[in-house]
């Protein structure tokens, strides 16, 4: 395990002063990982902890943590104890049971670290994961981002310390300090595509090809290095992004497709913590190229996929039931899955900045109400002699159909007198006989 410290170094994984969360199952890796970093947190001038989860899946998962809290109380190694619920969420979510353990274990880590209780989160993945990791993700259909397999250092914050060490010598290092651990009995079964992997297929290859794993990480480091460097090619810099969602430029789809592929991964990863499958990109590249306007598409993930004139918007996008009116008032009105909006009232008339409307105080009608869209609306808008249907206003100004049933408009009746944030109408505007002002702001909760 000599070498396990150069890797940490060559990476620079550990920082002095920082507190590393060591995830622990109790299994023969993340013992030697907790036990080994451990033994060398003083040259590392860092703190170790260990972080075990319970996810409630099999009879002696109890026992296996009750197994990692001794083994922390005897080698005194402080240690955080958590009970998931990876059955509740892969009924609720639609998962795998490993997808949901996953999810429930990463959820604890970012509970860690945003609670300040660990700086980094220390995984026990090896040499053999990694061939593992590779070979499954090639099985997938994964381009060179899969073949990459598992990074050194992920997000700034999960390290794999081990990744570089073969299981031989994790086996030696148990057998050298008479460490004892617990075994998963799910490792036997074959029926999970990583066991099937790890049990039937690398011993396999291993008897025909004896450097079979290392060879495999050497082929995965080698696509990283491609991978990297196809990535520094992306132009990312017209890209709008928002909490929820990603707008791209139509024109990103007319490049090669091994750009605009890579370009959606990134998008994705801001949604979904696993790869989208490669059938997705392409269906999304063919949807961005040959769809109408308006038109929108599912995939998994609660992911919608919307062409909105010169751009296609990616995100978790919902069509919000709202069906509240606001009479107008001084002050501020809060709007439901809008923002806030803001009228203040005044005698002096000042500049109009961006998000805001100036208009004539007393051309408003008393019985104005802020509400959404309706059939039958009709709009005046600035400048225009006649009215239109609000609809055909909105397609006139580009407006995203997924967002016109969001945007609150003020209105008497059917007779629309503001759209929030875009246009008023012609009958509210300033003059130069106007005497009383209404300023109006927006503070928008959504995009």
């Amino acid at each position: 395990m000599e070498q396990v410290i150069d890797y940490i170094k060559k990476y620079n994984m550990i920082k002095p002063g920082e507190v590393i969360g060591v995830a622990c199952s109790g299994g023969r890796d993340s013992i030697a990982l907790l036990h080994y970093l451990n033994s060398i947190k003083n040259e590392l001038d860092c703190e170790i902890v260990a972080v075990t989860v319970d996810h409630g899946i099999r009879a002696n998962s109890a026992l296996d943590v009750d197994f990692v809290m001794q083994f922390c109380k005897e080698n005194k190694i402080r240690a955080y104890k958590f009970k998931g619920e990876a059955l509740k969420v892969a009924k609720e979510e639609k998962l795998t049971l490993e997808q949901a353990a996953r999810k429930v274990r990463y959820g604890v880590f970012e509970t860690l670290i945003k609670k300040g209780l660990a700086d980094k989160i220390a995984l026990a993945h090896h040499m053999y994961d990694q061939a593992e990791t590779v070979l499954l993700n090639i099985l997938r259909g994964s381009g060179l981002n899969g073949a990459r397999g598992m990074e050194p250092i992920r997000d700034g914050i999960y390290i794999r310390p081990l990744l570089n060490t073969p299981r031989e010598n994790i086996m030696a290092y148990l057998d050298e300090n008479s460490l004892e651990y617990v075994e998963d009995e799910t490792n036997s079964d074959n029926t999970y595509a990583r066991n099937y992997i790890r049990n039937v297929v690398m011993p396999t290859l291993r008897k025909q090809f004896k450097s079979a794993d290392r060879n495999i990480v050497k082929f995965a480091s080698l696509c990283a290095k491609d991978d990297d460097y196809i990535n520094k090619q992306l132009n990312l810099g017209t890209i709008i992004e928002t909490k929820d969602m990603v707008k791209l430029p139509l024109t990103y789809f007319y490049q090669d497709e091994v750009i605009i592929n890579r370009i959606l991964m990134k998008v994705f990863k801001k949604f979904v913590s696993q790869d989208i499958e490669s059938k997705h990109i392409n269906m999304v590249r063919e949807f961005a190229l040959e769809a109408q306007n308006g038109n929108v598409i599912s995939l998994p993930f609660k992911i919608k996929v919307c062409k909105e004139y010169d751009y296609i918007t990616i995100g978790t996008i919902k069509k919000h039931e709202i069906s509240s009116d606001y009479p107008f008032r001084s002050g501020k009105t809060k709007i439901a899955e809008y923002g806030t909006i803001r009228a203040t009232q005044s005698k002096i008339r000042t500049e109009q900045k961006p998000h805001q409307h100036i208009i004539d105080a007393e051309k408003l009608p008393a019985n104005a109400i802020w509400r959404f869209r309706q059939e039958g609306d009709i709009f005046s808008p600035l400048g225009l002699n006649g009215s239109k249907k609000l609809k055909d206003y909105f397609i006139d100004k580009k407006v995203p159909l997924r967002m016109r049933d969001n945007i609150p408009v003020l209105a008497v009746d059917n007779k629309i007198l503001l759209v929030a944030d875009i246009e008023i109408a012609d009958e509210l505007k300033v003059t130069d006989q106007t005497t009383q002002f209404y300023k109006i702001t927006y503070e928008k909760d959504i995009i």
